[in-house]
């Protein structure tokens, strides 16, 4: 998956915003106010930080060469996936789906009830 792809995926998430609150370099995609997807804006072949199940983090930096522990992030709970095109599409999907899922199981029902429904 390349950047642009990475980004036009994390906005067609339900209640999915984007941010820049750390400047012009990095996207951050957040649902009910927590972050579930920071894409680097700048370098190549660009990179997205993800929250990650952590047995399932363990596994996916143990089968993919450019999935490593969050940088800057809790190594545990995070990924950074790097977008070299290495790993099938599918899979950063679902990598990336998995983090929304993980934020958005964790918000307190009233933000859960208030998201947009996948089904329209």
């Amino acid at each position: 998956m390349t950047r642009d792809e990475v980004l036009r995926l994390c906005s067609t998430l339900p209640g999915a915003l984007e941010d820049y609150p750390f400047g012009d370099e990095a996207a951050v995609f957040k649902v009910g106010g927590k972050m579930f997807a920071l894409v680097m804006l700048s370098g190549e072949p660009g990179s997205v930080n993800l929250k990650c199940d952590p047995d399932w983090a363990v596994e996916l930096r143990e089968r993919h060469e450019a999935v490593r522990p969050g940088y800057h992030m809790n190594k545990r709970h995070w990924n950074t996936v790097d977008l070299d095109e290495s790993i099938d599409d599918e899979d950063v999907c679902e990598m990336i789906e998995h983090s929304y899922e993980l934020v958005v199981a964790a918000l307190p029902r009233r933000e859960r009830d208030r998201l947009p429904s996948d089904d329209g």
